[in-house]
């Protein structure tokens, strides 16, 4: 699973409503590019290289998949849906909005269209200072400088005045009231995927499954009737064993765990995959395990129809999925919805998340976060 990219925007207005604009800004940012997870404390800055009447300044870090291209394309048409028309003129000019693309991840890109770092940052105290409050772990990879150091030596003598704090969109989404979260839905339903993005955006720690590891699995697709019971007996104590291990390792940088699977789906696959004699013997087991492990604080269910997850099934391309059956996925969805059912003391959400891309479109993210807060806020 890829990570996102680590995004670091200025923004800038002297016209209008300066700290509107901002606002406005940011909102726009979050909903149409990525998930804005830091914001700097706003600044009132004098213009630089003209003269104008000041400015408000703020830096923040944005998360996405998406590339440095297709980022500057979005955050120009921001600035157009705010007002800002750019002119023919190269020189400096009073603006009702201005984002510009300071770092992308610490790579180095020098296109026709696109600097990145961005080649002025380094004399500009109205970027570094805002960047600086983002506490980031990063080195200019031209100068091989942190922020602290390039602000240091920054001939700009100008005075940033601290104007107020920001507020993060994140912040109006509580997840850190809980201590373990676990998504939950079928095979190509996205739950690593966004598991691992949800972590990455609120600074959770993450405990994937390790199926990949698994050397049974390529064999139970070839021939379920032999390889079931020894496929989902590794499962079980594999799951057991990470899930132990994981949870009781409390982690004092990051502020909750979040989980792509629970312990349960053990049962819901055997039940599925086993002859009734085996899965006597396994729920015997089962049970056993079960007891001891501890149940999530919230339990999200992604719902997927089958035509949808056989589409993802056949775009991520794991040879040994290719010929998973559709009646198969029916009943892990059965078996999945029966189980929520029967759990009265689970707090659990079910999001359907079947005409939703929350990869490639933002909003569709947006939309899962806001059922997540909506269940937090009931």
């Amino acid at each position: 699973m890829k990570s996102q990219h680590q995004v670091v925007l200025s923004l800038g207005t002297n016209k209008g409503n300066r700290l509107l604009n901002i606002e406005n800004c940011i909102q726009l940012i979050h909903q149409e590019v990525g998930t804005v997870i830091k914001i700097s404390k706003l600044y009132e800055t004098p213009s630089w290289g003209f003269d104008s009447d000041v400015f408000y300044n703020c830096a923040l870090v944005l998360h996405t998949f998406k590339s440095a291209n297709t980022i500057l394309t979005k955050i120009l048409n921001i600035e157009k849906q705010l007002g800002r028309i750019r002119g023919e003129t190269l020189e400096y000019q009073s603006r009702i909005i201005d984002i510009d693309l300071i770092a992308f991840n610490e790579e180095i890109i020098d296109a026709e269209k696109l600097q990145v770092p961005h080649p002025l940052m380094q004399n500009r105290k109205f970027v570094l200072m805002p960047m600086l409050d983002l506490n980031l772990n990063w080195v200019h990879p031209v100068f091989h400088k942190k922020i602290a150091e390039l602000l240091e030596i920054s001939p700009d003598e100008s005075v940033c005045s601290v104007v107020q704090k920001m507020e993060i969109p994140l912040d109006k989404i509580p997840l850190d009231q809980f201590n373990y979260i676990a998504f939950e839905g079928n095979i190509g339903a996205g739950k690593t995927t966004l598991s691992t993005k949800i972590a990455e955006d609120f600074n959770a720690k993450t405990v994937l499954e390790r199926f990949a590891d698994n050397p049974f699995l390529p064999k139970f697709y070839e021939d379920q009737n032999r390889y079931a019971f020894p496929l989902e007996m590794s499962f079980l104590a594999d799951r057991y064993k990470q899930l132990s291990d994981d949870l009781a390792q409390f982690d004092l940088f990051k502020d909750f765990i979040v989980a792509d699977y629970h312990i349960f789906k053990s049962l819901i696959f055997a039940k599925i995959t086993l002859a009734e004699d085996e899965y006597r013997l396994y729920r015997t087991l089962f049970d056993i395990v079960y007891r001891e492990m501890p149940k999530p604080d919230l339990y999200i269910y992604l719902y997927q129809n089958t035509e949808r997850l056989l589409e993802n099934i056949k775009k991520r391309g794991r040879s040994y999925e290719q010929n998973i059956p559709a009646d198969y996925l029916d009943k892990i969805n059965s078996g999945y919805l029966d189980y929520i059912k029967s759990q009265t003391d689970l707090n659990v959400l079910i999001i359907d998340v079947s005409d939703r891309d929350f990869v490639e479109n933002q909003e569709d993210y947006l939309y899962i976060l806001e059922e997540i807060r909506q269940k937090i806020c009931k």
